[in-house]
């Protein structure tokens, strides 16, 4: 997809000092904003955005409810506000589950 425009965070994934991060942390107005974003409308989505996850990542238990685990949770909640305001907004665990969801969106 070469002529889409997108955004990837990698500020997670960045090794920053004590200092760096404090800041990083201050120029953030939310925690859990989604990985990637995909500025490309289709349909009724403004553009994409998925929160990416590495495979087997648990998102739901069996019972279709959220895991317990607090940033899960965060990001879940961000990801609804977007659905909201009429993006597409979905966690992704593993490349294949990543893969099959942009595919879905762009083609």
């Amino acid at each position: 997809y070469k002529d889409i425009i997108w955004r990837f965070d990698l500020a997670a994934d960045l090794k920053l000092t004590i200092g760096q991060a404090r800041k990083h942390k201050r120029l953030q107005q939310h925690r859990g904003y989604p990985d990637l974003f995909i500025a490309e409308p289709r349909g009724e989505y403004h553009g994409a955005y998925i929160e990416l996850k590495k495979a087997g990542t648990r998102i739901y238990k069996k019972d279709g409810t959220l895991v317990a685990d607090q940033h899960i949770r965060e990001q879940f909640d961000i990801l609804e506000q977007l659905r909201k305001r009429g993006y597409m907004a979905e966690f992704a665990c593993g490349f294949d589950e990543a893969k099959r969801i942009i595919d879905g969106y762009l083609g």
